[in-house]
């Protein structure tokens, strides 16, 4: 005798909608949808919405090819084209109990659906999410030093989805996430404003709403980093700008130090360097900044080297983090440029003030 629905949902095994975004990803499709096959979570118990962005390559003929095999992977198209959108596409689709967003440049382990699932009921939380392993997408030295840096502390902060964790533990945002699906009646939906950091923005709405996230550390993932220098800094120029001008799009403040220090860094280095001529203050404090940062970037980059049985990685590694930081943080001086010379930006924070006031 078949269970029904009901009968399904009381075995533990509630509906789950995977929302994925998607865009020219034909070198990633395949693994991302493989690891999510041979999942351990019952496939009658699962909807994989695949949202296209109107993809140019071959990402539409695998698709099809999974789709035509797999009853439960849908496709569906997002003509704007920005992440958001498809976010926000898959939750207006969505039939599961609990809704989860990932991503197609990464890989899932067999138990990451069923214990995103298992911890949201256990703890009683309203977001989900695991550590997100970065590993290179070639094996050349400066795709390993990148995939280094973006997982370690002095790299990324207190990014805890990056770096790990011993114990579950509460946290402002984790990678992806498995959503209660009652989350986005109460507090709404991705902000489709924000062409990055939107999850960042989300997860801040949640916690001012009094929702709570957690960050399991036996929930893996494996995500694919980009592996060459140009694409790298231009990701960390973009998500420091987005960082920042999220702020004009959203009422919410998804900022945290970790975003901040970049900025202060480099800035720091800016002025120092501009006034250095004119005064002596100026110069130690140049020298203070330089100084200290190489030096702090020697010893992770010997940590990690060590840890790693790889000594080339030592000279590599200080220069992979100062592109990193300076790049983030050139792109977030820029963010600050133009909210400063945003008419629209300082008009609406006036009329909030007033509003708050009256």
């Amino acid at each position: 005798m078949h269970k029904g629905a009901h009968e399904m949902q009381h075995d533990g095994h509630p509906l789950v909608s995977i929302i994925i975004p998607c865009r020219n990803e034909e070198k990633f499709i395949g693994g991302c949808l493989d690891s999510i096959i041979s999942s351990d979570y019952p496939k009658d118990r699962l909807e994989v919405l695949v949202v296209d962005g109107m993809s140019e390559d071959g990402t539409r003929s695998i698709l099809a090819g999974y789709t035509e095999e797999y009853p439960f992977i849908m496709l569906i198209e997002n003509r704007r084209r920005i992440t958001p959108c498809a976010f926000n596409i898959g939750i207006r689709n969505a039939s599961g109990d609990a809704i989860m967003i990932m991503g197609m440049h990464a890989t899932y382990e067999r138990d990451y659906i069923s214990k995103c699932v298992r911890y949201l009921e256990e703890y009683g939380v309203d977001n989900v999410g695991g550590v997100m392993v970065t590993v290179p997408r070639d094996e050349s030295l400066a795709g390993k030093a990148i995939a280094k840096a973006l997982s370690h502390r002095f790299g990324v902060g207190n990014s805890v989805f990056r770096t790990g964790a011993e114990k579950p533990v509460f946290v402002d945002t984790v990678f992806g996430g498995c959503y209660k699906k009652d989350v986005f009646r109460r507090v709404g939906m991705f902000n489709e404003a924000l062409v990055k950091h939107q999850d960042m923005e989300f997860n801040c709405r949640l916690r001012a709403a009094g929702g709570r996230i957690l960050l399991a550390p036996d929930i893996v993932c494996y995500y694919y980093a980009r592996t060459d220098i140009r694409s790298f800094m231009a990701h960390n120029w973009g998500n420091g700008l987005s960082v920042v001008m999220s702020l004009q799009e959203s009422r919410a403040v998804p900022l945290s130090l970790r975003h901040l220090v970049p900025m202060v860094f480099v800035s720091a280095i800016i002025c120092s360097s501009a006034f250095s001529v004119l005064s002596i203050a100026s110069a130690w404090l140049l020298l203070a900044v330089l100084g200290s940062y190489t030096l702090a970037a020697l010893y992770h980059s010997v940590r990690i080297s060590m840890k790693n049985r790889d000594l080339r990685l030592f000279p590599i590694m200080p220069a992979v983090f100062a592109l990193l930081h300076i790049s983030y943080g050139l792109g977030s001086l820029y963010g600050v440029a133009r909210l400063a010379s945003s008419r629209r930006f300082w008009s609406e924070r006036v009329l909030a003030a007033v509003h708050s006031i009256y």
